[in-house]
């Protein structure tokens, strides 16, 4: 008797998690009971009984279990072959299940009950008990299993043992509803994010990622490359006069300064005037107009072997001479660049 309680609190002792598909487990039971030799009663007979089972969710025990069990036939008392009696047992055990696999899982438990004797005799009295043991329960399908378990019982009244084995059949019931399946929002198509205009940052007309002379003038014309071929230097003259007025004109001082920071371009300065005065008088004074700029550029640090000067008179005009706008238009001075 000592090995089998031994054994029975081993497995007793076993922390075990399930969980179940299911609300309630009813389970038929059938088995038999091996007592003490102290009861002074039949050591061995066939018990018969059923228990509900409640399962929990979410919780540290996986069931509760509520039940009886009861001698299939009279209890004959040891001495007294008259007498016998019928044995009762009502109990609530608190269940822990673990699945091996899918098929297969064990349970321990443990809890109290009532026992109840039809005929008291020889010490055995209507009494509580405290029992615990463990089992294996074998899923044949979804809704049956077969379980088989071993449970020691010990009354309160004179601590007598009983060891209860077990053979059940659970159909579970009350199936539990499945929560709504997760459905991943829909997300919209994220739209690609437009692609930035190339930047022009010297407006000349060509993207930086072509233009291989940044920084051009404004007004200058430039080459499919963004590098300058024609400025305007905007300087005005007194009639008759080749004279630069009011120091260096802004625009030169800009040209200059371009020349300087690109050593490969070189300039001509081209200047040119209106049709007032003879051809011959008209391009004596363009080309002293383009010496001064020259001179003018010469002053701001620019090398001279990359100016050179050129007269053109009235030659090119660019507007009409017959009005006094066209006639301004014509008199002007041009850098015309040119790269190594």
């Amino acid at each position: 008797m000592k090995k089998i309680l031994l054994s029975t609190i081993a497995c007793a002792t076993m922390m075990l998690a399930a969980n179940s598909d299911y609300k309630y487990e009813i389970t038929p039971l059938v088995g038999g009971a091996l007592a003490e030799g102290n009861h002074g009663i039949d050591r061995n007979y066939v018990n018969a009984g059923l228990a509900l089972g409640f399962n929990l969710q979410d919780s540290m025990i996986d069931q509760v279990e509520l039940g009886f069990l009861r001698s299939v036939e009279d209890v004959e008392y040891s001495g007294l072959p008259a007498n016998d009696t019928g044995i009762t047992r009502v109990f609530t055990n608190l269940v822990k299940e673990y699945d091996l696999n899918s098929a297969i899982s064990l349970y321990a438990l443990a809890g109290v009950g009532v026992e109840v004797f039809d005929d008291e005799a020889n010490g055995n009295e209507d009494s509580p008990f405290g029992n615990y043991g463990a089992g294996i329960k074998y899923k044949i399908a979804d809704q049956f299993a077969l379980k088989a378990d071993v449970r020691h019982l010990i009354e309160t009244d004179h601590g007598d043992s009983t060891l209860l084995y077990n053979l059940g059949f659970a159909i579970p019931f009350g199936e539990v509803s499945k929560p709504a399946p997760v459905v991943a929002p829909v997300v919209a198509p994220v739209a690609p994010k437009p692609k930035p205009a190339p930047k022009d940052s010297d407006k000349d007309g060509v993207i930086d990622e072509l233009d291989q002379c940044p920084n051009t003038m404004a007004g200058a014309k430039v080459d499919s490359v963004g590098c300058m071929t024609l400025v305007n230097l905007d300087i005005n003259f007194d009639t008759n006069s080749a004279v630069i007025k009011n120091g260096y004109n802004p625009k030169i001082a800009e040209f200059a300064s371009m020349l300087r920071q690109n050593p490969k371009l070189s300039a001509t300065i081209e200047a040119h005037t209106d049709s007032v005065g003879s051809n011959a008088y008209n391009q004596k004074l363009s080309e002293k107009r383009a010496a001064s700029t020259i001179e003018a550029l010469k002053a701001l640090k620019v090398d001279p072997a990359k100016i050179k000067a050129v007269g053109y008179g009235e030659t090119k005009p660019v507007a009409s001479n017959d009005t006094v706008e066209g006639r301004a238009e014509n008199r002007r001075v041009n850098a015309v660049l040119n790269r190594k």
